[in-house]
């Protein structure tokens, strides 16, 4: 069967491998950083991580009847969502609650996968 919550982890790896290059790619080649940091980038990964864990956490809940999985994984998604609202200029900590975001959104679904077990 295909693993919703091990895809969803791995979204959210690449979502801070993103954040953290992006940051160095800019620091090197302003160019190449002004089109990773496009807001189109972030809107899409936002929208793939919230249907992927809107997926994968809401089959858990049902699957094993744990609702902390899916409440941990969506405060991570609100937690990016709201760092959507910073600005994109380094000053307003916009990559670091990315971050923060995308981990405890990794967290979530690692605590479903482990409840499915």
């Amino acid at each position: 069967m295909f693993d919703l919550d091990r895809l969803a982890i791995g979204l959210s790896g690449l979502c801070a491998i993103h954040c953290v290059a992006t940051t160095m790619l800019l620091a090197l080649l302003s160019t190449a950083g002004g089109m990773l940091l496009h807001p189109a980038v972030h809107e899409v990964g936002l929208t793939l991580a919230i249907l992927l864990g809107a997926l994968a956490l809401g089959r858990g809940v049902i699957t094993h009847g744990h609702a902390l999985p899916a409440a941990v994984g969506a405060f991570g998604l609100g937690v990016m969502a709201g760092a959507m609202s910073l600005p994109h200029d380094g000053a307003g900590g916009e990559a670091l609650w990315t971050i923060v975001g995308v981990a405890l959104l990794a967290f979530g679904h690692d605590l479903n996968r482990r409840a499915a077990a």
